[in-house]
């Protein structure tokens, strides 16, 4: 039958469950207990099964009520996430969103616009920095949504992967290596290399570092320069290399040739939107339009 459970068997159950008294749950419900007790009777007949052990010591989860139960706290949450996404606009009138910095920003090209589009008398404000301060203007409450790099420590908040982007090696187009189509760590080994320091992006770094490790990549380093114009510019002045998320592609710069990494997939950067736990509409809002291909 499609109706031996419903919403309001479901409160009842749970009321019971928690108080493990019929005479406390009718109590919290603001019933009596004998139409209480008739409910959940008829509410163990519909299933065919028992709920709950009755007997003068009290009551007791039947195997088939513990079975029941964490289905049940996940229904009363999702209604309750239903009913929080009615009483207020998911996207607010003024939208306060972060971008990271770590990827190039024609990623996050028209994102601002089409939230706007999609959602009219909705103005979207932007802000570009690192993915761990972004997290910190976002647990402060600075900021309504961020997209960050993955990975992020960004515990508390509630993030959700978007999309992965192989790392690429940006070269000079002169050098000999970029005769090549695929190039390897190893035969970078004895090139200077472009990296962030370790206070940009700490999760994202330490992954990188073990990938490194792995394959024992240790190479002269240079402090990687915060502006990415400023980056591409040494690159094509022949300075050293630099490993960069795979958007940086879109970036053209004479003098500099981007070619592919075959540990790129390993050293791959994540895009997450990191939102507050209690604003899942906001979050599958904001992950619709940022899946739209426009948006690229």
């Amino acid at each position: 039958m499609s109706n031996r459970l419903d919403s309001r068997s479901l409160a009842l159950f749970l009321a019971v469950a928690d108080a493990l008294s019929f005479r406390q749950a009718a109590e919290a419900l603001h019933l009596s207990q004998p139409p209480l007790s008739r409910a959940i009777r008829q509410m163990e007949e519909r299933l065919g099964t028992r709920l709950f052990e009755r007997s003068p010591q009290g009551v007791a989860l039947t195997a088939a009520g513990q079975r029941l139960l964490p289905h049940a706290r996940a229904m009363a949450q999702l209604l309750r996430d239903a009913e929080a996404a009615l009483a207020a606009p998911a996207v607010p009138a003024t939208l306060r969103l972060g971008f990271t910095s770590a990827v190039e920003p024609a990623w996050f090209g028209g994102l601002a616009q089409r939230v706007q589009a999609t959602h009219p008398g909705t103005v979207a404000t932007t802000v570009s920095d690192t993915s761990p301060r972004l997290v910190r203007q976002l647990r402060a409450g600075k900021l309504d949504a961020a997209f960050i790099a993955l990975p992020t420590d960004a515990q508390g908040l509630d993030v959700l992967a978007l999309d992965r982007l192989p790392m690429v090696l940006a070269l000079p187009s002169t050098h000999p290596l970029a005769r090549r189509r695929v190039l390897r760590l190893a035969d970078l080994a004895r090139e200077p290399v472009f990296w962030f320091e370790r206070a940009r992006q700490p999760a994202f770094y330490d992954h990188c570092q073990k990938v490194f490790a792995q394959h024992g990549f240790a190479p002269p380093k240079l402090r990687e320069p915060t502006d990415h114009h400023v980056l591409l510019g040494e690159v094509a002045s022949g300075r050293g290399m630099a490993l960069l998320p795979r958007s940086f592609t879109g970036l053209r710069r004479a003098g500099v040739a981007y070619r592919a990494l075959a540990e790129g997939d390993a050293l791959a950067v994540g895009i997450g939107l990191a939102t507050p736990r209690d604003r899942p509409a906001l979050r599958d809002q904001l992950a619709a339009v940022a899946r739209m291909p426009a948006v690229r």
